[in-house]
């Protein structure tokens, strides 16, 4: 018997802004969606997930490798588990999600790679789910560049990121009044970590850094002195992990989390 439902929200991005006009080709990271999520099953919960527009996942190249994973078998689990698992494939919209009741869920992950900074991070329905979560102190576990999708539960969030992209971070904090993670203690990818992605893999800068925005926003950012080390920050309900290698600690404070929810 299932201890609850867990909801996965996925990005549907394939490409994100570049600075200099144009788009580079991104996705969400293979080992950031299954590794919790098989924790997640493997703890006895279950897992649902959903996407804006309720289409699975586009998998980053980048990620599709085993050196992201313990070893080849590993990854050829991780392989076989997104391709064919029931819960990686029966997907949701968010609207619809919503619409079925968010009371049904335990909590709630956002994996990473660059997708949710196009999509998530401004989605309407992604703002409406998280802010139910809050407000009923749900464990929201997000990981990498998943962390940036919080910004959306504030009420401007399509103004802020237009600041931000904009280089008027003035103008984005005003944005950012009223937000509900202000304050909390949480990671993201670094921005040290972005620089090696944009020199090796997207060959191009980005608008913005993803510490910079949560910090504009508010939130109490940390990140590691070395990058790419495992790094996770749990305060009060929401669970943040910096980077790819930070899935399997994440996972673990997430199904710790979740146990303790449904205890109480």
């Amino acid at each position: 018997m299932s201890k609850g439902k867990v909801l996965v929200i996925g990005s549907n991005a394939t490409r994100i802004e570049i600075q200099g006009g144009g788009w580079g080709a991104t996705g969400q990271y293979l080992n950031e969606t299954v590794v919790p999520a098989m924790a997640v099953i493997q703890a006895g919960y279950e897992v649902v997930l959903a996407t804006p527009n309720g289409t699975k996942p586009h998998i980053d190249a980048a990620s599709d490798s085993a050196q992201h994973f313990e070893d080849e078998a590993a990854y050829r689990r991780a392989k076989a588990f997104f391709a064919e698992d029931p819960s990686m494939n029966e997907v949701r919209t968010l609207r619809a999600v919503i619409e079925e009741g968010l009371d049904a869920y335990a909590g709630v992950f956002v994996p990473g790679g660059q997708a949710p900074v196009v999509d998530l991070m401004q989605d309407a329905d992604m703002g409406e789910i998280l802010r139910h979560f809050h407000d009923r102190a749900k464990p929201t576990a997000l990981l990498c560049h998943g962390p940036i999708a919080v910004v959306s539960a504030m009420p401007h969030v399509r103004e802020f990121r237009s600041a931000m992209i904009a280089g008027a971070a003035e103008k984005a904090v005003e944005w950012a009044r009223g937000w509900q993670y202000a304050g909390y203690k949480m990671t993201v990818f670094s921005n040290t970590e972005e620089k090696v992605v944009e020199d090796h893999i997207l060959h191009a800068k980005l608008y913005f850094n993803m510490v910079d925005a949560l910090k504009v926003a508010g939130g109490d950012v940390s990140t590691t002195t070395v990058d790419f080390e495992p790094n996770v920050i749990e305060d009060r309900e929401l669970i943040t992990g910096q980077n790819p290698r930070s899935d399997h600690p994440l996972a673990a404070r997430l199904v710790g989390a979740l146990n303790r929810s449904i205890a109480a």
